[in-house]
């Protein structure tokens, strides 16, 4: 906008207001006047955007009580006198309101006046009339004008199955306005965690920056494994054979495949065997797979298997395994 500008246009009447309009008015009304001018409500709508671009640059100065009240005392003085180019010894126009404050007066030779621009020459030359420095600093607003409000962060949920959490898929959701975004789920998420998308949010009702989008993950339960931080449990069964004199089982992993694990002889329910990589793999680290032994006692016996469990007990030690946990709960 060039200076002379602030004399060709009445900004009060471009956000139709009154002289004497209180700051928080302006900024309710500026605010309307953007939400229904903004070229993201407008597309394609060349007058919209000529409109919402006019109401931004009044709305720069006026909000700004400084720029406000140079403002109104340049149009005060001006009396609706226009710039002119300098030079041809034409008389009236700008240079007759303020030539003498330079001691040219109105006649003869004319200074040259450049076109206003954030940090020209014509600002700079202006800026100390007012004590306000130069002539068009402003905060922000559209593409330089005003303060740009940020759109409003959005928050959402989704639910995931075990293995996309796990492993880190990118999934689209669908918003309450119908659009689709594209999210990328990192692996390791875990039941609950929070993830901020920046900039898929709500757009800005001025120009600004879009807000975040703030997604829940709820994960679903698998039907055999479990997280345990950054590793995997497993329960596996093993007969009282196989934990009594040992065995070499197979154990299956996420990815559907199996590995093989030795199981001691005399090994007790409770023992977690370690397979080493197989867990949660992460930025942060891989976890390992950790297989629980279960030892599987029968429900039902014959009574060869009957009378061979008897025999068994018959030739153990006569030992309660329970007296040590007794003992110490005893104190």
């Amino acid at each position: 906008m060039a200076s002379q500008d602030w004399f060709d246009k009445d900004f009060y009447k471009v956000l139709g207001v009154s002289k004497d309009v209180s700051q928080a008015d302006l900024k309710k009304t500026y605010r309307k006047l953007a939400r229904q001018y903004h070229p993201d409500s407008n597309p394609g709508d060349a007058a919209a955007e000529a409109k919402f671009k006019e109401i931004s640059e009044a709305n720069s100065v006026l909000s700004d009580p400084e720029q406000r009240k140079e403002y109104d005392a340049v149009r005060a003085m001006g009396g609706g006198a226009r710039f002119t180019a300098g030079g041809g010894g034409q008389a009236g126009g700008f240079e007759d309101v303020f030539g003498g404050m330079f001691g040219q007066g109105g006649r003869g030779p004319q200074p040259q006046y450049t076109t206003y621009q954030q940090g020209g020459e014509y600002d700079d030359l202006l800026g100390g009339l007012f004590g306000g420095g130069r002539f068009g600093q402003s905060t922000g607003g559209y593409r330089g004008f005003g303060g740009p409000t940020p759109g409003r962060d959005v928050t959402a949920s989704t639910t995931l199955d075990f293995v996309t959490a796990v492993r880190g898929e990118t999934i689209t959701l669908a918003t309450s306005e119908g659009r689709e975004i594209k999210v990328k789920i990192p692996a390791g998420v875990t039941d609950g965690q929070k993830i901020r998308l920046r900039g898929k949010g709500q757009p800005s009702p001025d120009g600004g920056a879009a807000g975040d989008l703030i997604l829940t993950v709820a994960v679903r339960k698998h039907p055999v494994f479990e997280r345990d931080g950054l590793n995997l449990r497993v329960n596996v069964p093993v007969t009282f054979v196989e934990a009594a004199l040992g065995a070499t089982i197979e154990v299956p992993t996420l990815g559907g495949d199996t590995v093989k694990l030795r199981v001691q002889p005399g090994t007790p329910s409770g023992r977690v065997l370690r397979v080493k990589g197989r867990g949660v793999e992460t930025t942060k680290g891989t976890g390992d797979l950790l297989a629980v032994v279960q030892v599987a006692v029968p429900s039902h016996l014959t009574k060869d298997a009957e009378a061979a469990v008897e025999a068994l007990k018959a030739a153990l030690p006569d030992e309660n395994p329970r007296a040590d946990l007794l003992s110490r709960a005893r104190g």
